[in-house]
């Protein structure tokens, strides 16, 4: 029988973090292993820490590795490969911190809050791929200090409707007061990420999320939409207001995506956000281009300074609310039903609806 290969022990900042099976592959078609991604998130850990730190952390773990017909457990099927994990795990080190953060359902869990990089590389030994840091640090988890606007491409539609879309979301931003970094998701879309003054709540946030995107929708009709429903969507960008939601998140910067290329979220300049594909980065091209560059994440680090208003997107909700009679869209569907919502029922299947 073919002898096992040992675990390696990394020396991180002081810390030692040990990767058990180092030579498992992660991700067949680049031949990637395991001790690869973990000294992957090493290469940009600054980076990474710096998008993680101290905000609870779902882990989304990978610890068979992104192999053919491999899949993630949902909320609906919890049968799969990969899974999220939002409680911290059993046995974690003593040097893992932790904040507890309470659900759209009442309940409450105890995340991995990173400190430090040993943390990365102790989570990317589980089989962490994918870090999910909410908008909120340890300190405050219920006053986001983020806003964050995903481009989601629809069928028909990919990165490059995204990244036309992209400099728009910029200029919009600009009128409001606010600046935001843009990154790949590491698929088809586009993160833009602003760092905001942590007084607003998780309504406030998504308020100003959907006023941001209707103003969006209503400049670009034809590229841009933000009907929840899909079937109603089209061929456009889908600015997926509900990522601002109470417990949504997003993949974080540097984070690898489940793909079998090991695609990587990477920040960008707004520069170059015509001229590139998600393909670019990976887990393999990453470390140089971090080396090159740096971080072009760090203004979103928390307690970084300076921090935007919402005050000016905010008055735009109120315009369209009294102006243009706009009111509130719906939640996801694990939500419980909220105060102004519309009713949350399929357009083709709401027997109420006008035909």
């Amino acid at each position: 029988m073919p002898t096992k290969t040992p675990a390696v022990e990394l020396d991180v900042n002081g810390r030692t973090v040990r990767v058990s099976s180092p030579d498992k592959v992660y991700f067949p078609e680049r031949g990637i292993t395991k001790l690869q991604v973990v000294e992957y998130f090493l290469s940009v850990g600054d980076g990474i820490l710096g998008a993680l730190l101290d905000r609870p952390t779902t882990l989304e773990r990978w610890p068979k590795g992104v192999f053919e017909g491999a899949k993630l457990a949902t909320r609906m099927d919890s049968s799969g490969d990969a899974f999220y994990q939002k409680r911290v795990p059993a046995g974690a080190p003593d040097y893992v911190k932790t904040a507890r953060i309470g659900f759209p359902s009442g309940r409450t869990a105890d995340e991995v809050a990173p400190s430090e990089v040993a943390v990365v590389a102790w989570a990317a030994n589980l089989g962490t791929l994918t870090f999910h840091p909410w908008p909120v640090t340890s300190d405050d988890v219920d006053s986001p200090d983020q806003l964050r606007i995903d481009l989601d491409p629809q069928p028909g539609t990919d990165f490059s409707d995204a990244a036309r879309v992209a400099p728009h979301v910029r200029e919009l931003l600009a009128e409001h007061g606010m600046e935001g970094t843009p990154k790949t998701s590491g698929g088809r879309g586009i993160h833009i990420f602003v760092p905001i003054e942590p007084r607003w709540s998780f309504v406030d946030a998504r308020r100003a999320t959907i006023a941001l995107g209707r103003e969006l929708e209503r400049r670009m009709p034809d590229e841009v939409t933000m009907k929840w429903w899909k079937e109603e969507r089209g061929v456009k960008i889908f600015v997926d207001y509900n990522q601002m939601a109470r417990d949504r998140t997003i993949a974080s910067a540097y984070s690898i995506r489940s793909n079998p290329r090991a695609t990587v979220s990477a920040p960008l300049t707004w520069d170059e956000v015509a001229d590139v594909h998600p393909d670019d980065f990976d887990v393999l091209s990453m470390p140089a281009r971090f080396a090159a560059v740096g971080d072009l994440f760090a203004p979103l680090v928390a307690h970084a300074a300076p921090r935007c208003s919402l005050e000016s997107a905010l008055e735009l909700a109120d315009r369209q609310e009294t102006d243009d009679g706009h009111g509130d869209l719906p939640y996801p569907p694990e939500y419980p039903k909220m105060p102004g919502e519309p009713k949350r029922v399929q357009p083709s299947k709401d027997r109420d609806r006008p035909r």
